[in-house]
């Protein structure tokens, strides 16, 4: 084994001081709030930096700093933010792999993914450079004699974001970018798991030319989202993260009077029919299952195999690419799996792993016990495989967030479908079948926000929006997309009337067309 290099060679300070900083109005700000958290290499498990966490104070300038660059920001064209944008998207794509070296050295997961990350976030960058065509409005001639009607959507203000540690590139880029287009100024707080990438896009995007004040960056933990979510000044809150904490944002964003949406977990199902092609649902599981060592929130943890003749034959197939899974540092050739992000959510996935054996389970693979040679420290596990999994145990009911997958068996087709329905979350959900028919029904049945056909993780691309039912979404508005612009935005509509084209008289009933 060799040892992963940080890419920007950055050591702890020996006075335990922080060396991730603040990115507040175009400077980089060293943190003084005396309150740390440690950011880890996962693949070797050591501490490779530290970083404070925010101050009220601290928040308090980096919103002041967003709030004194809104008006001008807000008030020039379009198409002048376009333009830095499409710079921004140059210089990630000049620095792609250098960011997917930082994203591998903090989360874990292989450099492949990573780059993969960083294309889907370039995707929303793409979109958000279409901004002049997306904020045209509406123009009515003539709604009444001599009156005009006409709409047009304008920025909120200063909005924030608050994202999680599995997405440390993509998901700030779900949000960012549609943001600062549509002419709001910006504060990120990032994952504190994986904070660097944050800082380094918004470099970049100073890099391009964006005025100082419109994104800034600050580092934290639960007083730092509170703070932002009681901040007087901050109009609208974009959140991705776990159910419980996406509820609490929710509910303490909109009681202070912010647009919020708030996006949760998941328990993602992936029915597979007798009919479908069990080599390919078995390929697509293990992509779905295992890619990012579970820590997607489209991850598919739940497959529904329709028979036991089926679920025999699914599982078959999946023993021995589970157990296959080339597992170890992100930045090895051919690994496929990474370690997960922290000790402790280690720690987590193994627990529900036991917790399934208890509950009665068959636990076909058992990664519990893998360690790469070289790196015993690390926060590595093997891909988990559950057979017989009811739907009543808590390994089918919670989000484990991590390399496990649940076969469930069904009589028919109607008892998958009620499975998928009757789950608490409705992010996403999967059909494998060559019937088009029962496709399409389960299309137009089933109850979450992205369904894939024969397609396993349903992401939306750019132009359209991401977001499921349920208790996988607190809020009105999905991310990115038409939805993103929507959020970002409010609706104004004005009526005129010219002076030459007045009635004298006072009129005192209901205005209508004449």
């Amino acid at each position: 084994m060799t040892t992963i290099i940080n890419p920007f060679e950055r050591l702890a300070p020996s006075d335990g001081s922080a060396n991730i900083h603040h990115f507040i109005n175009g400077q980089l700000r060293a943190g003084k709030s005396g309150r740390y958290g440690e950011v880890n290499n996962p693949a070797q498990g050591s501490v490779s930096g530290r970083l404070a966490f925010a101050t009220k104070a601290e928040v308090d300038e980096a919103v002041s700093a967003a709030a004194k660059a809104f008006p001008a920001w807000s008030h020039s064209p379009a198409v002048r933010r376009a333009r830095i944008l499409f710079r921004f998207r140059e210089l990630v794509e000049r620095e792609k792999q250098r960011l997917a070296t930082l994203i591998s050295a903090e989360h874990g997961k292989v450099l492949d993914d990573a780059k993969g990350e960083l294309i889907r976030g370039l995707e929303v960058v793409e979109f958000a450079c279409g901004i002049p065509q997306l904020l045209k409005g509406e123009f009515s001639e003539q709604v009444s004699t001599d009156v005009d009607s006409f709409s047009f959507r304008q920025p909120l203000g200063v909005v924030a974001g608050i994202t999680p540690f599995n997405f440390p590139a993509m998901v700030p880029m779900w949000m960012f970018p549609i943001a600062v287009a549509c002419g709001n100024t910006f504060v990120l707080k990032p994952s504190e798991k994986d904070p660097s990438t944050s800082v380094e896009l918004a470099r970049l995007l100073s890099e391009a030319g964006l005025p100082d004040g419109v994104l800034n960056v600050i580092h934290g933990d639960k007083e730092t989202v509170d703070a932002l979510l009681d901040h007087p000044e901050i109009q609208a809150v974009s959140f991705v993260g776990s159910t419980p904490v996406a509820e609490y944002v929710y509910r303490r964003g909109t009681a202070a009077g912010k647009r919020t949406q708030a996006l949760g977990g998941a328990k993602n199902h992936m029915v597979v029919l007798p009919d479908a092609d069990v080599g390919q649902a078995a390929d697509a599981l293990i992509g779905a299952a295992y890619g990012s060592a579970g820590e997607r929130c489209m991850a598919v943890s739940v497959a529904i195999a329709v028979g036991d003749r089926l679920g025999d034959r699914l599982v078959e197939e999946l023993i021995p690419k589970v157990a296959a899974l080339k597992v170890g540092p992100g930045d090895f050739a051919d690994v496929e799996m990474g370690p997960l992000v922290t000790k402790a959510h280690l720690e987590r996935v193994r627990s529900y792993v036991d917790l399934g054996v208890k509950e009665g389970a068959t636990l076909v693979v058992d990664g519990r016990d893998l360690t790469p040679p070289g790196v015993e420290e690390a926060f590595f596990i093997g891909g988990c495989l559950f057979d017989n999994v009811r739907p009543g145990m808590r390994i089918y009911r919670e989000e484990i967030f991590g390399p496990v997958l649940c076969v469930v068996r069904v009589n028919d087709t109607g008892e998958a479908l009620k499975l998928v329905n009757g789950h608490e979350y409705g992010n996403g959900a999967a059909i494998f079948t060559r019937d088009g028919a029962a496709a399409r029904a389960f299309v137009e049945q089933v109850k979450v926000g992205m369904v894939g056909v024969n397609v396993p993780i349903p992401v939306p691309m750019a132009f359209h929006s991401f977001g499921g039912w349920k208790r996988s979404i607190f809020g009105d508005h999905y991310i990115h997309g038409p939805e993103g612009v929507r959020f970002y935005t409010r609706l104004k509509t004005v009526t005129s009337r010219w002076p030459g084209a007045f009635v004298p008289g006072a009129e005192f009933v209901m205005p209508t067309a004449k």
